[in-house]
């Protein structure tokens, strides 16, 4: 059965005097877990200054993506918000801190926006994706319209780009993702 909703993954880590080493990917690895779906695109982005906001975005159908996310360099908030039609948890999220150091990945399936808020300066984060980047497709929702407790002092505003700046807030978004019967469920 493939997983249709988001999860956590940490790697383990072999290390010695030198550092370490990891499999931040492995099909049978993953297969294993549920997560069959096939990656053709890897995406890498770096977020100079802290509290920069990246989301919430997705692809709509019939170039829906899923994402597998993980920080390179720096700490992220990273999440995914449950924007599949008919969903018992429509409009709620997960959310996890993904660092450097811990390793830690989040899928992001088909049907969750998804964005991440950096924790401090200079974050490198990147994430595989199964359906390349189709421009029609692209769409999202406002960063504070799903009730996201995003970690930040309450008297910061987070950087914005343009475009997020002005996406829909959740109330206002149409669906054209089908709910699946799989509810959201905590992160492990």
């Amino acid at each position: 059965m493939t997983v249709t909703t988001p999860v956590l993954i940490a790697p383990r880590r072999f290390g010695d005097a030198r550092g370490w080493f990891t499999e931040v990917y492995n099909e049978a690895t993953f297969h294993a877990r549920g997560i069959t779906q096939r990656f053709v695109q890897d995406n890498h982005s770096l977020s100079v200054p802290r509290f920069t906001l990246r989301g919430l975005h997705f692809q709509t159908p019939p170039h829906g993506q899923d994402k597998l996310v993980r920080c390179i360099r720096g700490r992220i908030f990273d999440v995914a918000v449950d924007v599949r039609r008919g969903s018992p948890t429509y409009g709620r999220y997960v959310g996890a801190e993904l660092t450097a150091e811990n390793g830690h990945q989040l899928f992001v399936p088909v049907g969750f926006a998804h964005g991440f808020l950096t924790l401090e300066d200079d974050c490198e984060v990147t994430y595989k994706v199964t359906s390349l980047y189709a421009p029609e497709s692209d769409g999202g929702i406002r960063w504070d319209s799903a009730g996201i407790d995003w970690p930040m002092p309450g008297s910061a505003a987070p950087e914005l780009s343009g475009k997020d700046a002005v996406l829909p807030a959740l109330a206002d978004f149409d669906s054209p993702f089908p709910y699946d019967g799989a509810p959201l469920a905590p992160l492990a």
